[in-house]
């Protein structure tokens, strides 16, 4: 028997959360005779429903998964669990985990002290006591093994995709806006976005921002310094139909981010027919090849003028549509989630 750790149903839906739900609604699909396990706070209550998810214990959060989770399973003679949102029960062994990136250790200003001393205490033993690692990219796993000394053996990459609620949909709009979709924390470089877009020499486009503020990780002069510019429309968390529109009309789309396990986002905007403005660091070009153009997130001018060259040319952004629906191409949710069931078949 398999388990998979649901506690992602209680949580809002950023990057890492989407891989979780994906995942494991590919694995239902395959009838891999998977059971969800969840504490009893979801928000996802559809989604639950869907993968016909158990709900165990009083408690929720992180006592739910440390201390009510492996209790449980200890009682079905502790089958593997599979944990694919970074965090996993601490004592137990017989664990398979995902471990998207290790952000915290690179860009720890980002990130709540209290968040940080959490990871950087469990992220550690996680990653070595785990029967098996899985991450989205050749960069994260890189990074794992280099900074935990782990085995590059023990980590496998499963790569991240795209759902296929992502496509083009035209709406008519009077307003030429380019988009951003990411949380409001520094390694995500909005503040660095932000001063590109103000170098841009067309007044007439606007900014618009997607995604939430997470006290954990917001920057909140950042918040400061978009809520002062007229220009910038800062859109909040939207529903995958909004986020589809927005995508599908934007004049481009531009993920600045100095650092990524993977990029889900400007796979979404390709699926949309959106050209992409995509930072040259870390996972990114892993995820792209050489279907967007590319900025150096620490070059504020360079990230403009990028900007300024899709903005203006518009057989470019022929291309850079034609290329993203390739590049789409390389990833599948059911496939990531094959090589999921076939490293758990290895370990049985």
């Amino acid at each position: 028997m398999i388990v998979v750790n649901a506690r992602f149903l209680s949580q809002n839906i950023s990057g890492v959360q989407r891989y979780a739900i994906e995942i494991s609604r590919q694995l239902k699909i395959l009838g891999y005779g998977v059971r969800f396990f969840a504490p009893n706070n979801l928000i996802h209550k559809e989604l639950a429903d869907e993968l016909d998810v158990e709900i165990i214990g009083n408690l929720t959060g992180h006592l739910w998964e440390q201390y009510e989770l492996p209790r449980y399973l200890s009682k079905l003679r502790n089958p593997l669990l599979l944990n694919l949102c970074n965090t996993a029960p601490l004592f137990y062994k017989n664990n398979v985990v995902t471990l998207h990136d290790i952000a915290f250790e690179r860009y720890p200003r980002t990130f709540s002290w209290k968040f940080r001393y959490a990871y950087q205490l469990a992220i550690p033993r996680i990653a070595r006591s785990s029967k098996k690692l899985l991450t989205d990219s050749a960069f994260s796993k890189d990074e794992i093994s280099a900074v935990y000394g782990v085995d590059r053996n023990k980590i496998d990459i499963v790569h991240c995709s795209v759902s296929g609620r992502f496509c083009f949909s035209e709406k008519e709009t009077t307003e030429k806006y380019i988009l951003a979709v990411s949380s409001l924390n520094y390694q995500k470089n909005f503040h660095a976005l932000i001063q590109a877009f103000n170098l841009l020499k067309d007044k007439n486009i606007k900014l618009y921002l997607v995604g939430a503020i997470n006290k954990n990780f917001a920057d909140h002069k950042l918040v400061e310094n978009i809520e002062s510019n007229s220009n910038i429309k800062f859109m909040g968390r939207v529903n995958d139909d909004e986020l589809v529109q927005l995508y599908s009309n934007a004049l481009c789309f531009v993920y600045p981010s100095l650092y990524e396990g993977f990029g889900i986002p400007p796979l979404e905007a390709q699926a949309c027919g959106c050209p992409c403005v995509v930072s040259s660091a870390a996972s990114l070009p892993e995820a792209c090849a050489d279907s967007v153009v590319y900025c150096d997130p620490f070059d504020v001018s360079d990230m403009a003028k990028k900007i300024q060259l899709v903005v203006n040319d518009e057989t470019l952004r022929g291309e850079l549509r034609a290329k993203g629906f390739e590049n789409i191409k390389r990833f599948s949710w059911t496939k990531s989630a094959k090589q999921i069931i076939q490293i758990i078949e290895g370990l049985q």
